[in-house]
C-alpha cells in the first residue's frame, strides 16, 4: 500500500482507537477537498485507502480533489466498493462460480479454502415466497415452509456456501425485499474492518440498489459479472461523473406523502436530464425529509436515470440506525467518523456542483402516477382529466368515441360533458393532459348491461380502475404502505 499524502491517522471514539484516511490530508495547488460534493468525497476516500502506485496513483487522487464541476467526464478512476449485495437470481451463479474455482484449485494441487470473496458479499433471497396459503393466521409460516420444500436443493447449496466461504452471508426467504433488508439491517454507513474505518459503499445486482442512497451510502446497480468481479476484489473502472446538486428547503405540507415528493423530484430530474450523473441532495430542507422518504427518493433513481441519488449523513441517519437496532457503538462511530471527514451534513454549506436544481418542499401537492410509467405524475386535482386522457389510449380504434347513454349513477361518476384528452395519434397522453383535447369531443364509450347477483347495471369504459402502490419503491415507508391499504379498503367499501 502507498500513502502519498500521509493521510493515515487515528480516530478516537468512546475510548476506542481506529485507523482512518483523512480527506483533509490531500493538500496542494488547485486541490480543494472541502467543497467537494459528499459523493465525490466517498470516492476520494476509497482511492486514498487503496492507493497502490499502479492501478490507483496519487494523480488519480489529485484528479478528484481538483475536480472541475463544469468539465465533461474524462478522468478514469478505479473505485473499490466496500461490499456487494445480491438477490438470489444473480447470487446463486456467483456461488456456483466460487465453488467451481475451488474445484479447479484442488485439481491444481492448491488449497481450496483460499478461494473466498475479498469484499463482503451478502445475498438476500427475496421475491421467492408464493402465497399458496392465504387468509389464515398461519399462512405466512406455511408459505415459507412450502418454499423450502419446493427449492430444497437450492437452499442446501446456499447454506453450504455460507458456511464454506468467508465474507459471504445469506439472508433467508421470507425476510423482506433486498433493498429493504439492505437499509434496515445490512448497511453499515461506516465500515469497521480490523480497526480501519471507512464509508460504506456498495454495488448490487439490481438497479434499485440506490435505495441505500437514502442512508448516506453511495451504491448503485451493476451487472452480475461486475458484481462478481467486485466481490473478488477487483475495482470498478469509472469516469469521475458530473454531480447535480439538488437543494431542498421548507417542509412538506400536511397531506403530502413521500410518494408525492418522489414523483415531483422524478419529474424535475427527468426534465433536467441526469442520465449517467450523480445526484446529491443538500440544503436546509434535507433535515425535514425523514429517512424513509429519502430511501423512497433514492430507490426511484433508475426512473430518472441517475447513477445515484444520495443524501448526506446527518442526525436523521443516526436516528434511523438506532430505530433499526444498530448498536450504540456503531451509531457513535458513524457520527464521529462523518464529522471528522467532513461527511456530516451542514445545511449552510454549499459544495461545488456541475448543475443545480432547487425545490421548496412546501409546494409539493398530492399526486398520482401512471397510468403506465411510474415516473409520470398527475396532480390529484387533475386526476379526472388525466384519467380521461389515458382512457382513450386503452380503447380499440373502432370503438364509439361519442358520448354514450348512462344511468344516473354512471352519469354522476363519469359526466358525458367531460371531453377526453389524447394525443393526435391516440398514443399514451403526455403529462399536460388538458392541452390535448381532441377536436371531436366526447369520450370513449361502449356501455353494456351487466347482471351480477340478481342486479343489473351499466358498465362503460373507465368504470373500473385498479389502484396500486409500487412495493419496491415504498417498502421503506410504513406511512405510504398503510395509506395504500386504507385507500384500497375504502375503495372496496365504496
Amino acid at each position: 500500500m502507498v500513502d502519498s499524502f500521509n493521510a493515515e491517522q487515528t480516530l478516537e471514539v468512546d475510548g476506542t482507537s481506529y485507523t482512518y484516511f483523512k480527506l483533509d490530508a490531500v493538500q496542494g495547488d488547485g486541490l480543494d477537498v472541502a467543497t467537494l460534493p459528499f459523493s465525490l468525497k466517498v470516492l476520494l476516500e476509497a482511492l486514498l485507502r487503496t492507493e497502490d502506485g499502479a492501478d490507483i496513483t496519487a494523480d488519480d487522487i489529485k484528479a478528484i480533489a481538483a475536480w472541475d464541476p463544469s468539465s465533461e467526464p474524462d478522468q478514469e478512476i478505479q473505485f473499490t466498493p466496500a461490499r456487494v449485495i445480491m438477490q438470489d437470481f444473480t447470487g446463486v451463479p456467483c456461488v456456483v462460480d466460487l465453488a467451481t474455482m475451488r474445484e479447479a484449485m484442488v485439481d491444481l494441487g492448491g488449497d481450496p479454502s483460499k478461494i473466498n470473496p475479498l469484499a463482503p458479499a451478502e445475498m438476500v433471497i427475496d421475491h421467492s415466497v408464493i402465497a399458496d396459503v392465504f387468509g389464515t393466521p398461519e399462512a405466512f409460516e406455511r408459505n415459507v415452509e412450502i418454499e423450502y420444500e419446493r427449492n430444497g436443493e437450492r437452499y442446501k447449496f446456499l447454506r453450504w456456501g455460507q458456511g464454506a466461504f468467508d465474507n459471504f452471508k445469506v439472508v433467508p426467504p421470507g425476510t423482506g425485499i433486498v433493498h429493504q433488508v439492505n437499509i434496515e439491517h445490512l448497511a453499515r454507513v461506516v465500515f469497521d474492518k480490523d480497526g480501519t474505518v471507512y464509508p460504506d459503499s456498495c454495488v448490487g445486482t439490481d438497479s434499485h440498489t440506490t435505495m441505500v442512497n437514502g442512508l448516506g451510502v453511495v451504491g448503485w446497480g451493476v451487472g452480475g459479472i461486475e458484481a462478481e468481479a467486485a466481490m473478488l476484489g477487483q475495482p470498478i473502472s469509472m469516469l469521475i461523473p458530473r454531480v447535480v446538486g439538488f437543494k431542498l428547503h421548507g417542509e412538506l405540507p400536511e397531506g403530502a406523502t413521500a410518494t408525492d415528493l418522489v414523483l415531483t423530484i422524478t419529474e424535475m430530474l427527468r426534465d433536467h436530464g441526469v442520465v449517467g450523473k450523480f445526484v446529491e441532495f443538500y440544503g436546509s430542507g434535507v433535515g425535514a425529509v425523514p429517512l424513509a422518504n429519502r430511501a423512497t427518493i433514492g430507490n426511484m433513481s433508475p426512473e430518472y436515470g441517475s447513477t445515484i441519488a444520495v443524501f448526506p449523513i446527518d442526525e436523521e441517519t443516526t436516528k434511523y440506525l438506532e430505530l433499526t437496532g444498530r448498536s450504540a457503538e456503531q451509531v457513535a462511530l458513524v457520527e464521529a467518523y462523518a464529522k471528522a471527514q467532513g461527511l456530516w451534513h451542514d445545511p449552510d454549506h454549499e459544495p461545488r456542483y456541475s448543475e443545480y436544481l432547487e425545490l421548496d418542499l412546501s409546494t409539493v401537492v398530492p399526486s398520482i402516477a401512471g397510468p403506465k410509467r411510474p415516473q409520470d405524475r398527475v396532480e390529484l386535482t387533475s386526476a379526472k382529466q388525466g384519467f380521461r386522457g389515458a382512457l382513450a389510449a386503452y380503447v380499440e380504434e373502432e370503438a364509439d368515441t361519442t358520448t354514450g347513454k348512462y344511468d344516473e349513477a354512471l352519469e354522476e361518476s363519469f359526466p358525458a360533458s367531460d371531453p377526453p384528452a389524447s394525443d393526435s395519434e391516440g398514443t399514451t397522453p403526455s403529462r399536460d393532459y388538458l392541452s390535448c383535447v381532441p377536436a371531436d369531443g366526447g369520450r370513449p364509450s361502449n356501455p353494456i348491461e351487466v347482471t351480477l347477483d340478481g342486479q343489473t347495471f351499466t358498465l362503460d369504459h373507465g368504470a373500473v380502475t385498479i389502484a396500486a402502490i409500487t412495493s419496491c419503491t415504498n417498502t421503506s415507508n410504513p406511512s405510504v404502505m398503510i395509506g395504500a391499504a386504507l385507500l384500497a379498503k375504502k375503495a372496496v367499501e365504496k
